[in-house]
């Protein structure tokens, strides 16, 4: 299973981005996804996550200012940033919940994909 993100780069405080992470592989279903991100320096933080029955749940560092969503017919996450602030650089990375086709379950990470956000 593999787990690509996009959607990142330089913006200024205040902008907007939007990433994308498509699981793809041996693929039976998704359970829940998540998008952590990692600062310079810090641990990696959860930021928001989504069921597959679109259950959502967020830091409330980001409530109110970020929103989770999922197409489950692309295997897709998605997490649309609003009011972005320089607090929020670091590399995002997603993670799935997987049940394969011969049912076992694991969870995955992608590589990362870095937001930077300028004052």
């Amino acid at each position: 299973v593999q787990l690509v993100e996009s959607g990142g780069g330089l913006v200024q405080a205040g902008g907007s981005l939007r990433l994308s992470c498509v699981a793809s592989g041996n693929i039976f279903s998704i359970n829940a996804m998540a998008w952590y991100r990692q600062a310079p320096g810090k641990q990696r933080e959860f930021v928001a996550d989504i069921t597959s029955g679109g259950i959502t749940n967020y830091a409330d560092s980001v409530k109110g200012r970020f929103t989770i969503s999922r197409d489950n017919t692309k295997n897709t996450v998605y997490l649309q940033m609003n009011s972005l602030k320089p607090e929020d650089t670091g590399v995002y990375y997603c993670k799935a919940g997987v049940t394969n086709i011969a049912r076992s379950r694991l969870d995955y990470w992608g590589q990362g994909t870095q937001v930077t956000v300028s004052s």
